[in-house]
C-alpha cells in the first residue's frame, strides 16, 4: 500500500532502499523557505541499522503489513527452535539468535506469535509473563524487611533475577519475559 512522505507513523514497517525498514521517530518540519517534509528515524529490521531519512509529502513509500501467526513452541534441536503453525501443521526452525535472551523462558507447547513478510520470520513475541521455580536463593535475613530490599535468585531455566526477600527456593513466581523482573508469587 502507497503512502504519502507526511503520513508515516512511529511503527509503521515501509519498504524503503528495498529493505524492510521500521519507523522508529518521526518529526515534521516546516522550514521557512521550501515545502514541509518528515525527518523520520528509520531502523533496519532484519540488520538492525538505523537511519535518518527526509520524506516530503510529494514522495510516496510503499507501507507493509506483516502477518502474524501464531505458533506452537515443540522442541530445541541444536541451535534451532522448532515451532508448528497451529492451524496448518507446518513446523519451521529459528535460530536461537534469532530468539536472543528470551530464548530460555520458551517452554513445551508455549503459544507465541511470529511476524512474517513473504513467509520469511522477522520478528517473535513471546508470552508476557511465565511462571518459574526459583531453584537457588539466598535465606531471608531477620530485620531485612526494607520495601526496596531485592536478593539475587537463579530460576529453573538458568535466568537470574532479582525477587523480594519472603520468596525462598522452590516457590513459584511469575517473571516479566521482557524486562526478566519480578512480578508476583504464582498461586
Amino acid at each position: 500500500m502507497k503512502i504519502n512522505g507526511n503520513e508515516i507513523r512511529p511503527g509503521n514497517v515501509i519498504m524503503h532502499q528495498d529493505k524492510l525498514w521500521v519507523a522508529v521517530k518521526v518529526d515534521h518540519v516546516k522550514p521557512g523557505k521550501g515545502g514541509a517534509y518528515a525527518q523520520v528515524e528509520l531502523k533496519a529490521i532484519v540488520e538492525g541499522t538505523k537511519l535518518n531519512e527526509r520524506f516530503r509529502s510529494a514522495e510516496t513509500v510503499e507501507r507493509v503489513t506483516l502477518e502474524q501467526r501464531d505458533f506452537q513452541y515443540l522442541y530445541q534441536q541444536g541451535d534451532a527452535l522448532v515451532f508448528m503453525n497451529t492451524d496448518t501443521y507446518d513446523q519451521i526452525e529459528l535460530d536461537v539468535d534469532f530468539v536472543g535472551d528470551r530464548a530460555a523462558f520458551l517452554q513445551d507447547g508455549m503459544m507465541v506469535t511470529v511476524e512474517m513478510y513473504e513467509d520469511k520470520p522477522l520478528g517473535i513475541q513471546l508470552p508476557a509473563q511465565v511462571t518459574l521455580e526459583v531453584t537457588e536463593t539466598e535465606p531471608v535475613v531477620k530485620g531485612q524487611t526494607a520495601a526496596n530490599s531485592f536478593k539475587p535468585a537463579i530460576l529453573e531455566n538458568g535466568v537470574k533475577t532479582m525477587v523480594p526477600p519472603f520468596v525462598s527456593t522452590g516457590q513459584k513466581i511469575v517473571v516479566d519475559t521482557n524486562e526478566v523482573t519480578y512480578i508476583r508469587r504464582a498461586d
